[in-house]
């Protein structure tokens, strides 16, 4: 496999001490360079006239490839690793999310009001009309971000406390890109009904429900009876922020090769959450031509092994991966790395398409298919056209909560993916530039009117 690309995930401070002499430093560098490095900032902290002490900032591709960095640095002559920083492991030193204040307490007046015994009306109003929660209380702009840990990322069932960082990084794109306050809830049990009864106890609180990184196939049925149970949008974004984002990159890709998403065989690896919801959007959006895969190959109705949800999407065909590519116009992969190879890739349809989605090793190396492929993207941010969730859900609880959705329907993924393709402008639309940045301080307000114009379409906004 190719090697992959040093990417801050796994970036170092490295503080040294270095004789205060000609060539001392460059020494330094060259061996981090030579080992594939990626040099950052480089500053100065002291210095006297015989030493220099400094701290280099270097990106690495990988836990290893740091050591023996690190390694090499120690090795060099005269020169002293004094500390080592793990940049990524301090970001995170003591949470990365926090609870503030909307309001300063002044005084006595000011308590009264926010806390005993002026808060006891507010209580009482609301008693009266339980609609003035979402006036006067932090409902109107809340979001729970539940997860039982049985999927967390790509890394498998590692417990709700293992996800907690990942759900407090949620919370801080939330609050980021669609200026929602949301917290995360990590769940210490995986029995379906247990959720679904913890979420509906914990509802009062939130506008919405963001699901996450709970393992296929329970969180289809998690997902379906929340959102019958409760009038607040549920939202499983390893589902449907995936599916959205994806099928927008489709459809500015197709721009490109001039092909129509009807006429379009695609081939879905991995069908697990993402993989099917992926499959039914592509579906509703007109797709007729989809393959899926799993570990065992084709979904076919041969199989005896299918849960539900990959019946729905089994074929008469069978065979494997390689067979199910040979003459595909498109690859979607959310499954495993290196997966695809590139004679695979090259067995494709002309003008070839391929997400490959899988995160942080894609199913192939994007410098292996380089002349072989019309379009290429990827999950990484280290590449062009990520395909990249925060795209979509900020977006879609911004709008849904201010139009107070009572649900989250198709049509509202549609006119998301919509949106976020209509942002690459066509004199902007070129094979590295189908979906826009995440930075792009257009898309979340892009992506809430669409999701507000849709749900007052189908009448399930409340204002």
């Amino acid at each position: 496999m190719t090697d992959l690309t040093p990417t801050p995930s796994y970036s170092l401070t490295i503080r040294l001490q270095v004789p205060n002499r000609p060539g001392m430093l460059a020494s330094v560098t060259q061996a981090i360079s030579t080992l594939g490095g990626n040099l950052g900032q480089i500053d100065l902290i002291e210095q006297t006239r015989h030493i220099s002490l400094r701290e280099i900032t270097v990106d690495a591709a990988s836990t290893e490839h740091a050591e023996t960095i690190v390694e090499a640095v120690k090795e060099l002559p005269d020169i002293k690793v004094v500390n080592v920083y793990d940049r990524t492991f301090n970001l995170h030193r003591g949470g990365k999310i926090s609870v503030e204040s909307r309001i300063p307490l002044r005084g006595q007046a000011d308590l009264a009001m926010a806390y005993t015994p002026g808060v006891g009306r507010i209580c009482s109003a609301i008693a009266k009309d339980p609609d003035q929660v979402y006036a006067l209380t932090i409902k109107q702009n809340t979001v729970a971000i539940v997860t039982d840990g049985s999927a967390v990322l790509g890394l498998g069932n590692l417990g709700p406390e293992a996800a907690l960082p990942v759900m407090e990084g949620k919370a801080m794109l939330f609050k980021e890109f669609g200026k929602i306050d949301a917290f995360p809830i990590c769940l210490a049990t995986q029995d379906t009904d247990e959720i679904v009864e913890t979420v509906k106890r914990l509802a009062p609180v939130f506008g919405g429900v963001n699901l996450e990184d709970i393992a296929a196939p329970r969180c289809f049925e998690i997902e379906a009876r929340l959102q019958r149970e409760l009038d607040i949008p549920i939202f499983h974004d390893d589902q449907h922020g995936t599916a959205i984002v994806s099928l927008a990159a489709l459809i500015n890709a197709l721009k490109l090769v001039n092909k129509s998403l009807s006429e379009t065989k695609i081939v879905i690896n991995g069908a697990g959450a993402a993989g099917v919801a992926i499959a039914r959007l592509l579906q509703k959006a007109g797709a007729t031509k989809i393959l899926m895969c799993d570990s065992r190959g084709i979904l076919s109705t041969q199989r005896v092994d299918l849960n539900s949800q990959k019946r729905e999407f089994a074929v008469e065909e069978s065979g494997s991966l390689a067979d199910a590519v040979k003459g595909a116009d498109v690859f979607l992969g959310v499954s495993a790395p290196g997966v695809l190879t590139p004679e695979m890739v090259r067995s494709m349809a002309t003008d070839r398409i391929v997400f490959a989605m899988a995160n942080p090793i894609p199913e192939i190396q994007p410098e292996l298919v380089t002349n072989d492929v019309a379009v290429m993207a990827t999950g990484r941010s280290d590449y062009p056209n990520q395909i990249n969730n925060v795209l979509a859900f900020p977006g879609i609880f911004r709008g849904a909560l201010d139009c107070r959705a009572q649900t989250l329907t198709t049509t509202m993924y549609l006119e998301a993916a919509e949106a976020i393709a209509s942002l690459v402008k066509p004199s902007e639309l070129t094979p590295e530039h189908i979906i826009p940045s995440v930075f792009d301080e257009r898309v979340a307000p892009t992506v809430a009117a669409a999701v507000q114009h849709a749900a007052r379409q189908a009448g399930v906004a409340r204002i």
